[in-house]
């Protein structure tokens, strides 16, 4: 069945873009599933709110804050997935004292579902991702990072599938190249693969041999970069793949007020979404499935 999406406009009167024929309003409420996707990216070790007098940031962001947020949504919603873009480590004191264990930790407590890894993350090298992993009660996705021959063999998953209210949901994970971001000796041997081959397979999978309902990428790729570039983001990924719907993005820091609706390269609708930096906002994006499991969607940002 061909996937139908759609994507809110966040204005004051929270207008519907309907595509495919469909509308949000027209969705039954008692055959309807409701999904609750929470996002963040580039947290970089933010556990304390921003001071009062930041130049640019004052008083936003903190991880109980954040806390605080989820724990409302997941009263209000408990089908809600909480997952993360990656560049968890780095950027406070927090990480040069504690190495990461605190961010993990604290996590945890919050409950997220899967992580993908970005670059910072291996800025105390492999070993000192490997260290870590025991205080991390939640699931680290990589697809096109082969760790063979290094500490984390084993230690990562391509992707999980979760079950929420009988809807399938795929979360697998995309890491940007190492080389020439991370020193040689913390990535070690660890492999990129090209990650439109991967995501190409590994969305195929999870949507044929999985039957997932909804495909999501975690990507540590950025979000877009000039044509001369030779780096691949989020909207080449989404434009050269089939099978995702929705695309959590990290790594440019970029914020994005509501997803982007982009084509897949069938011409079908993919949302990519990113929410800056530092833990300041968390992304929501809803999605609703009849009972033919078409789905239509919602997404903003939330300042924390």
């Amino acid at each position: 069945m061909k996937r139908r999406n759609f994507i809110q406009k966040t204005t004051v009167a929270s207008a519907f873009l309907t595509l495919g024929g469909f509308s949000l309003q027209s969705f039954n409420a008692k055959s309807t599933k409701h999904i609750t996707i929470l996002h963040t990216n580039d947290t970089h070790s933010h556990i304390d709110p921003f001071l009062s007098n930041h130049s640019r940031y004052a008083n936003k962001g903190g991880i109980a804050r954040r806390a605080t947020l989820v724990e409302a949504i997941r009263k209000e919603n408990p089908n809600t997935l909480l997952l993360d873009a990656g560049d968890i480590f780095q950027g406070t004191p927090y990480f040069n004292f504690y190495g990461g264990e605190l961010e993990f930790k604290l996590m945890s407590l919050l409950k997220y579902d899967a992580v993908t890894i970005g670059n910072h993350d291996f800025d105390n090298g492999v070993d000192g991702l490997y260290a870590q992993l025991p205080h991390a009660k939640f699931d680290f996705l990589s697809a096109n990072y082969n760790f063979k021959n290094t500490i984390l063999d084993s230690q990562v998953k391509p992707y999980k599938v979760f079950i929420k209210d009988g809807i399938k949901i795929g979360v697998f994970g995309l890491g940007i190249k190492l080389e020439g971001l991370v020193s040689k000796t913390n990535y070690k041997e660890t492999k990129y693969i090209n990650p439109i081959e991967v995501a190409q397979d590994t969305s195929r999978i999870l949507k044929e041999d999985e039957r997932c309902d909804l495909v999501i990428c975690l990507s540590h790729l950025g979000y877009n970069y000039k044509p001369e570039s030779k780096d691949i983001g989020d909207l080449e990924l989404a434009s050269k793949t089939t099978y995702i719907d929705l695309i959590i993005g990290g790594h440019t820091h970029t914020f994005l007020p509501k997803p982007t609706i982009t084509k897949n390269s069938e011409g079908e609708n993919v949302l990519v979404n990113q929410v800056g930096c530092y833990g300041i906002n968390v992304g929501r994006i809803d999605f609703y499935f009849d009972s033919d499991k078409n789905i239509a969607s919602k997404g903003k940002s939330i300042i924390v």
